[in-house]
């Protein structure tokens, strides 16, 4: 794939003809005019891009052959004598093998980055991934710091493609320095960061931290998707006039939906200002009005049972909030009602074989496999089931906050939760051998939607969008309470293979993390809502509270009690941290608190 320049954009038949083509669609008049079939206008990608391979072997074969020519005629005139030591067969089956052409490592590196992670819309639809970039890099002067980003993802994607070593990480790793210190520069002027290309740089860079992280805790997304939100909010009502402005508007509400859900952070600006007129696909834009809310319930959720207070009006509060998911979860499980056809799922294949009982190697979990129309239906589908996980972790936290001490498992509420999350590991786990490309050796199962199509490439092999899409539901479910344990092998399994084979070595990262939810949730819920037993005559307390300490002593008796229970707690504490960062030595402390919505309480605060 390489760059032909500013193209014509007449129809085929004015081109071939070599006439001036009005471009007038859906006919164009020169066609009209002489009665002619007008062919129609090519695809806007390949306007600019198309795969120039077989012109450029052919133009290396005719210049080998005119050097073998002019080689030839040399020795010719050399003498006779040189030309008759030659048998007729060997000079007439003398062949010269043409050199392979050299492309730039630029031009395959954005090949091989287009074909596995941008993924353009057909037919007028609106499922697709990263397509903006496409028209971002027809602009005549494309922004440097735009231009850093996206070599800097494409490099990098290059390196992480299987069978090579780390042949091009100091070329991107260059190119990201130059990209971030390019932005930092164009987010200083107030014009230049409104542009469409800043915003599409901050969003490659989040996109170049998940395909190269080494370490979890360094993991620099979040910073980013943050800093994309801020523009987003800084560009208004303005940017969703473009199609360019609209597609990016919708990519980094989607990053904003996970960041949230992944760090119970309270949605920037709500539900109403990210919904309101920003709708392209109905069923797909309800799903995220539905997930952006369960990021709110999250975050209102952790605010109530950090509370020490069980006063009667908090506790109704807190079952007020059990009420509000429920009734949330189920109009969750409406939307899956009455879809369209293009939106179902269909179960295709049932798989036992696990080679060599090894769950690690298995490309298929022993049971259902299921079919979608393609990747970006199957990543709806995905979204809403992870935040039907997270909205049921919810409402067995508040059941135990309220049950306590009496075992939150023998609530009603925990019954509930536990069998929707079953299902719904299930019903992820169905779904990973279509996104990680299982079916590219299984086409007689397959039978595509053309909804969509990879900017350039093979649209049936292994693509690492699969597998970018893949890390979040992934990740969800690997560290829920109600997965078997050889299901978590296996995702386990699933993840490596996506930081291996598809190129996000993010997901290799996410198998050394080693948090439980939400059992470990309920347990921080319990670290921070009573950190001291409620004393029942207030007055006592307080005149406790105000005494001289004893002979001896630095502190009175309750603040002795205190103390020595804030030690606890603290110990504590880092106990449920260290066991959740595991023993890789690859997950810091700030990723597991992260994890486990810690990070926003200090030790004073427990």
């Amino acid at each position: 794939m390489v760059y032909c320049g500013k193209p014509s954009r007449g129809c085929q038949m004015c081109r071939t003809r070599r006439i001036k083509c009005d471009e007038t669609k859906p006919t164009c008049n020169q066609c009209a005019k002489s009665r002619r079939i007008c062919p129609g206008y090519k695809d806007e990608f390949d306007l600019v891009f198309r795969n120039e391979t077989q012109a450029t072997e052919k133009r290396a074969r005719k210049a080998n052959k005119k050097a073998l020519a002019q080689k030839y005629g040399r020795e010719a005139e050399s003498g006779e004598s040189s030309r008759s030591s030659k048998s007729p067969a060997s000079s007439t089956g003398m062949r010269l093998i043409p050199a392979t052409p050299q492309i730039p490592i630029e031009d395959q590196a954005a090949c091989h980055f287009v074909s596995n992670f941008v993924l353009v819309p057909n037919q007028g639809n609106a499922r697709g991934f990263m397509e903006f970039l496409i028209p971002l890099m027809k602009m005549e002067h494309i922004p440097l710091h735009f231009k850093f980003a996206f070599d800097a993802c494409a490099l990098a994607s290059l390196n992480n493609r299987v069978g090579t070593g780390n042949d091009f990480e100091k070329e991107a790793l260059g190119k990201y320095t130059k990209a971030l210190s390019a932005t930092f520069s164009a987010l200083r002027d107030p014009d230049v960061a409104k542009q469409d290309a800043t915003l599409a740089s901050v969003l490659l860079l989040g996109l170049f931290e998940n395909i190269t992280a080494r370490q979890l805790g360094m993991l620099a997304w979040g910073s980013h998707i943050e800093g994309a939100i801020q523009l987003a909010k800084a560009r208004g009502r303005k940017q969703l006039r473009t199609k360019v402005g609209l597609a990016m508007f919708i990519g980094v509400r989607t990053q904003m939906i996970i960041h949230s859900l992944s760090t119970s952070k309270t949605p920037v600006m709500g539900a109403d200002w990210w919904m309101h007129d920003t709708v392209r696909d109905e069923r797909a834009s309800e799903c995220q009005r539905l997930n952006i809310i369960i990021g709110e319930f999250r975050a209102e959720a952790n605010q109530l049972l950090a509370m020490p207070n069980r006063a009667a009006d908090h506790v109704e509060k807190v079952i007020d909030m059990i009420r509000r998911c429920q009734a949330h979860d189920l109009a969750c499980a409406n939307w899956s009602k009455n879809l369209p056809p293009y939106f179902q799922w269909k179960t295709v294949s049932w798989e036992d074989n696990v080679p060599n009982g090894d769950y690690t190697k298995a490309e298929v979990y022993p049971g259902r496999v299921d079919v979608y129309q393609d990747l970006w239906v199957a990543s709806v589908w995905n979204m809403m089931r992870c935040s039907r996980i997270v909205l049921a972790s919810i409402i067995v936290r508040c059941a135990a906050w309220i049950s306590s001490p009496v075992d939150y498992r023998r609530t009603p509420e925990y019954a509930t939760a536990a069998r929707i999350c079953v299902d719904t590991i299930t019903d992820i786990i169905a779904s990973v051998p279509y996104q990680l490309g299982w079916f590219s050796k299984r086409k007689d199962l397959l039978k595509r939607a053309d909804f969509s199509t990879f900017g350039c490439g093979e649209e049936d092999a292994q693509k690492g969008l699969g597998g970018y899409f893949m890390t979040w539901p992934l990740a969800c479910i690997h560290g829920q309470d109600y997965i078997t344990d050889s299901q978590r092998i296996w995702v386990q399994g699933r993840l490596e293979h996506v930081g291996s084979q598809l190129g996000v070595r993010y997901a290799h990262m996410l198998t050394q993390l080693n948090v439980r939810i939400p059992s470990m949730l309920i347990r921080r819920d319990g670290l921070l809502a009573n950190p001291y037993p409620q004393a029942e005559d207030f007055e006592k307390l307080l005149s406790a509270k105000t005494a001289r300490p004893s002979a001896g002593y630095t502190l009175n008796p309750i603040q002795q009690r205190e103390a020595m229970q804030r030690e606890t707690i603290q110990r504590q504490t880092a106990e449920l941290v260290s066991k959740a960062m595991g023993t890789s030595g690859k997950i810091d402390e700030w990723t597991a608190k992260t994890w486990l919505q810690l990070q926003h309480f200090t030790t004073t605060t427990i």
